[in-house]
């Protein structure tokens, strides 16, 4: 069921879907002791040329819907992704690796200074597209990352 409802946000655009997702997800997160240490959520983000098409960043809606229930900030707009490239779908685990890295760029670094940042990504498969972006915060002082993710593809 989850996979009809991701692929419902990702591709039939219902947003919707995204973000009954995300309060899903933001309920759970609740629940964990580390909902208190967060300060913010980074949706990863999209090139601007795919966000056009697609109309939409689907981990941003998540995030949106996470951001009701805990009441933490979204930050999506200092971080970038630098570089298009072509859908991860159908790419191999060496090949994804390739495709991502040094495509993020924190464009406000001293916004994440000494905090802790919650990184959303809808799926994951092999992790390429969460240490790219793990790795764009590597340069700001005090930052502490986790990540959470909707799903995880079968690999």
């Amino acid at each position: 069921m989850l996979q009809q409802i991701i692929h419902q946000l990702k591709y039939k655009r219902d947003k919707n879907a995204g973000v009954y997702l995300g309060r899903l997800a933001g309920r759970v997160l609740l629940k964990e002791a580390l909902a208190e240490k967060i300060d913010c959520i980074v949706p990863v983000p999209l090139h601007p040329k795919k966000q056009r098409i697609r109309g939409y960043n689907q981990s941003q809606i998540i995030a949106r819907g996470i951001g009701e229930i805990t009441k933490h900030p979204v930050n999506s707009e200092s971080v970038i992704r630098t570089v298009h490239s072509a859908s991860q779908t159908r790419r191999g685990r060496y090949e994804r690796w390739q495709n991502v890295e040094g495509i993020f760029k924190v464009l406000h670094p001293h916004l994440f200074q000494n905090k802790h940042v919650l990184i959303l990504d809808d799926v994951i498969t092999t992790g390429a597209t969460i240490e790219a972006l793990c790795a764009a915060f590597s340069h700001v002082s005090g930052v502490r990352i986790s990540v959470l993710t909707i799903g995880i593809a079968a690999g």
